[in-house]
């Protein structure tokens, strides 16, 4: 191999990480290297993500194998966090109980003390 294809690979693969470790942030999954906090933005994920496949597709035929690979394991790993991510954001933050739940805890008798007896550790004195 010569110098030039080299640092054709290396880039290649500085490219492939980095836009893997930008999907990875912004989906709050690492700390953000600007900040030190964890931010969610899952639209720019989806725009790494969407990138890489761009990548992926303009590549195809001219990758090595183990460029192949990587790619498909970068896509894989960020498809599956995503659709994670966005299933959390679609969840219900405070889920309410259903009004058949409501109606259930509301019919229950609930079990009164007597005055007479003595409280339960009292009486085993």
């Amino acid at each position: 191999m010569t110098d030039q294809t080299d640092a054709y690979d290396i880039n290649f693969y500085q490219l492939a990480f980095s836009l893997h470790s930008a999907a990875m942030q912004h989906m709050g999954k690492t700390i953000s290297q600007l900040s030190g906090k964890i931010e969610r933005n899952l639209d720019m994920a989806k725009n790494s993500i969407d990138m890489l496949e761009m990548l992926q597709k303009k590549t195809d035929g001219n990758l090595t194998d183990d460029e192949k690979k990587m790619l498909d394991h970068f896509l894989f790993d960020l498809r599956m966090n995503y659709v994670e991510e966005v299933k959390k954001e679609d969840a219900p933050a405070d889920p309410k109980p259903t009004e058949a739940a409501k109606t259930e805890a509301e019919s229950e008798p609930v079990a009164e003390e007597k005055k007479d007896d003595p409280p339960a550790d009292e009486s085993e004195k």
